[in-house]
């Protein structure tokens, strides 16, 4: 098996299947040295790449327009490829257990269309054990071959920053993984073709699955640990923002903030951890104790936003409430697992119906997800309350001009700003006499 050499001399194809924030910049990365086929079941999106347009906002419309992947949702041309790369969601259900739905279909339709001497490495998220235990049967059911003897498979965690301009594919060490030591090489050396930074291979694909999730669990964790001290100092009446900036000011400070943490990894992976954890008999503490903290965090603003409306002698079911941002992070547009959703969830208790703008999301997406109809920053008028939800550069460029245009005829005393990502100047807001908030 030599499938490198034969990718460069394009004997044979590599394929992407699942084309979204994390398959997209990878199709186009390696289009540039060997020949690409982009898959996706999803054939609108298709439509829009081929046309050179950038619904992910990842790589940007020029980026697509001038690439060579050769994008199709027709699953039978994978046939002509022999190194496979899935990268598609893997969600959790309503009870917060794994959904591996879209990475078995993706098994599915690879296995369909698997032939010998191929090698299928996995980018999705998972537990310890979904590679082998529930990948390779499928991919073997389907294909009528036999892994390890007419293909191999590996396993190297996405870890692509969706909206992140700074940390992309490139220059982001890459996990790799092989189920044996010949397999391992040739897909160190594929993904070497494209990352610039080098690529760091271990010794089997559970520690490759263990180290995505472990990860991302480590950081959702350090988050619940600001968002507790959030929440303690909003009693005590200390500026949270102040308390951190004056703590990362020594040299192992780890700059963590208090956030809402949402979207597609740091929100759904932890619970992958503890789903396999609780199957082997252990009950997670500190991982399901942070998950608890941060999946709290939108009602927790939410009662902050009713306090500040009550203190500024608004009638809470009449006030007139508007939320910037609805995307899980700044300057993306995907509004997967975004936790501003609770927000609004929490303030639909108390009759309250916020007008949401977002100039980054896709309007069919929100409406879809959540049923909410975004309204045009510039239609918003005579608003009691302004929530700063998400930091986006649009919102973080706003002058205090514009901000007051927003807000009604009356006192600045009674105009609500609640700055969930601290993007304002908290000394300026309240010198102009805002009641002013943040996390």
């Amino acid at each position: 098996m030599n499938l490198y050499k034969e990718l460069l001399e394009k004997k044979t194809k590599l394929s992407l299947v699942g084309l979204g924030y994390v398959g997209m910049p990878i199709a186009v990365a390696f289009a540039k040295k060997v020949e690409v086929i982009g898959f996706d079941l999803n054939k609108e999106k298709i439509e829009l790449y081929k046309k050179g347009i950038d619904p992910t906002n990842e790589i940007g419309d020029k980026a697509i327009k001038s690439t060579k992947v050769d994008f199709t949702s027709d699953e039978s041309r994978l046939q002509e490829a022999k190194f496979h790369i899935i990268a598609v969601p893997t969600p959790i259900n309503s009870d917060k257990t794994p959904d591996l739905a879209p990475v078995e279909g993706a098994s599915n339709i690879v296995g369909r269309n698997l032939t010998k001497g191929s090698i299928v490495v996995y980018e999705s998220t998972v537990y310890p054990g979904v590679t082998e235990d529930i990948c390779i049967p499928i991919l073997e059911r389907e294909s009528g071959l036999k892994c390890g003897v007419d293909f191999k498979i590996g396993y190297s965690p996405e870890r692509i920053n969706p909206g992140d301009k700074l940390h992309r594919l490139e220059n982001i060490t890459k996990i790799v993984s092989g189920m044996d030591a010949q397999s391992l090489e040739e897909i160190a050396k594929v993904y070497e073709l494209v990352i610039d930074a080098g690529v760091h291979r271990v010794s089997s694909i559970k520690v490759a699955e263990a180290a995505k999730v472990v990860e991302n669990s480590q950081r959702d964790i350090n988050i619940a640990f600001m968002n507790e001290l959030a929440m303690v100092f909003d009693r005590m009446g200390i500026d949270t923002k102040e308390v951190v900036e004056a703590m990362n000011t020594k040299w192992n400070a780890l700059k963590f903030y208090p956030g809402l943490v949402g979207g597609h990894c740091i929100g759904v992976d932890p619970y992958y951890f503890v789903y396999q954890a609780e199957k082997l008999g252990y009950h997670s503490q500190i991982i399901l104790s942070g998950r608890k903290i941060n999946d709290g965090m939108g009602e927790f603003v939410a009662d902050a936003i009713i306090k500040k409306l009550i203190l500024a002698n608004k009638v809470v079911k009449q006030a007139k409430v508007v939320i910037l941002g609805i995307t899980f992070k700044e300057n993306c547009p995907d509004t997967r697992n975004s936790k501003v959703a609770d927000i609004i969830k929490s303030l639909n208790e108390f009759a309250i119906k916020p007008l949401v703008v977002d100039p980054r999301a896709n309007k069919e997406d929100a409406k879809h997800e959540y049923g909410i109809d975004l309204v045009n920053l510039e239609s918003i008028q005579n608003a009691d309350c302004l929530v700063f939800a998400v930091a986006h550069d649009e919102f973080k460029d706003m002058e205090w001009t514009q901000i007051d245009g927003l807000f009604g005829h009356f006192d600045n005393s009674e105009k609500v700003i609640i700055d969930v990502k601290g993007i304002l100047n908290r000394t300026v807001a309240e010198q102009r006499g805002y009641s002013y908030w943040r996390l």
